[in-house]
């Protein structure tokens, strides 16, 4: 299927957001996206369906058992992915913290992990401590801070024999940077490595093919792309069938379940699925009869081509103001911008645009590690990020409220 990126209807996809309705022009993306009405109902429908814990002999039962089995055909369809690697949590971070101390269980001294400075920290400190619990090396491939490039390089120059395991970002959330995931791939697979990639900003702006990237385990956050509040990681159920975790004694040790503590979130698994076909209606296309992978990809790119272009306006004209420092400069990365004004504290431009109805949060969003290399210290910078519902008229509130605040 060919994408349409002239069929991107914004007036359409804006009227499903009914938080819109309370004027904001958002730019605060990157930390979680308003959600479509049809996400909403989804929740609504199946909390107020009958639900009970799976199985096949009421409808209750397999009313939740169907619910189950969507969600993770629609994350599989989403993410590249086969759907019985599809683990689904609270949120990424705990996912994370879970599967590291599952890894670690392989590894002892003289075991190396490779984390990354551009990194969320919640792709960080989990592998670290799950390291330091067993005592693991850990070993940091960095970046460029001048211009936030991040190269196959950085981390082949970390990646030894006794590398384990490396993890990454597959686009930063504070800068937009998107390194090469591949290639890496590539070189951790050769001493016989494994890669974790955290796809949680990278999933909400272009088709992601964890296969075809050869990441081991791919994990994301619905809820930054339209879908409701919890986590997921994609992994290759073959990986999956050789960590052992801790659980209940009843629980099934069946994979990815073996990973899933307790009742699923039936409601969210709900809303996710729903999340998934809204962004595979994106690119204008009417053939249901097509698969649904064929139509995520379409959709995407025809957001990625709508974002593009307001991405360009965007940033022509913050880095026209006067004072500003601009740190999103990597080649490949996403409408996601860090910069600074001189002469005005972030918090206080943060405040000064919220009271023109704009949100454009500041700080440092958990990449820790990101914002020191960058010079930033714990406390980042002013972050802007597009989403799907982010229109002209958006642009045009920003660049004025900025131009006020910087003139």
């Amino acid at each position: 299927m060919s994408p349409n990126p002239a069929a991107y209807d914004i007036g359409k996809v804006r009227s499903h957001f009914p938080a819109l309705k309370e004027g904001a022009a958002h730019f605060d993306g990157p930390g979680g996206t308003q959600t479509p009405d049809v996400v909403a109902h989804a929740v609504a429908d199946t909390l107020m369906a009958a639900v009970a814990n799976r199985g096949v002999v009421t409808a209750a039962e397999r009313r939740a058992e169907e619910v189950v089995a969507a969600c993770r055909t629609a994350l599989g369809d989403l993410l590249g992915s086969d759907p019985g690697g599809i683990i689904v949590g609270r949120s990424a971070t705990q996912i994370t913290y879970d599967l590291s101390r599952a890894l670690a269980k392989q590894w002892g001294p003289g075991d190396e992990v490779v984390v990354s400075r551009l990194d969320h920290d919640s792709n960080v400190r989990p592998w670290v401590q799950a390291a330091e619990a067993v005592g693991a090396t850990v070993r940091w491939a960095g970046f460029d801070p001048e211009t936030g490039e991040q190269t196959t390089a950085d981390f082949e120059a970390v990646i030894g024999d006794r590398t384990r395991l490396v993890a990454m970002t597959a686009a930063s959330n504070l800068i937009g940077t998107r390194p090469p995931v591949c290639s890496v791939g590539r070189k951790v697979h050769a001493v016989g490595g494994l890669l974790w990639v955290d796809g949680v900003h990278a999933t909400a702006h272009k088709s992601v093919d964890r296969e075809a990237l050869g990441a081991d385990f791919w994990s994301c956050s619905p809820y930054k792309f339209l879908g409701p509040h919890c986590g997921v990681v994609a992994a290759d159920p073959a990986v999956l069938e050789d960590l052992r975790i801790d659980k209940l004694v009843p629980a099934t040790d069946d994979v990815p379940e073996r990973f899933e503590f307790g009742t699923l979130p039936y409601e969210l698994m709900a809303g996710t699925t729903a999340a998934i076909d809204f962004l595979a209606s994106l690119s204008g296309e009417r053939d249901e009869t097509s698969h649904r992978r064929e139509r995520v990809v379409a959709g995407f790119e025809a957001l990625h081509a709508h974002e593009q272009r307001l991405q360009e306006r965007l940033e022509a004209g913050i880095r026209a103001l006067p004072g500003v420092r601009v740190f999103s400069n990597a080649q490949k990365r996403t409408p996601t911008l860090l910069f600074t004004l001189a002469g005005h504290d972030d918090q206080d431009v943060r405040r000064a645009l919220a009271e023109r109805k704009v949100n454009a949060p500041a700080g440092s969003f958990y990449a820790l590690e990101c914002s020191r290399h960058l010079g930033l210290g714990d406390t980042g910078a002013i972050r802007v990020g597009l989403a799907p519902y982010t229109n002209d008229e958006d642009v045009d509130r920003l660049l004025t409220g900025l131009g006020a605040i910087a003139g």
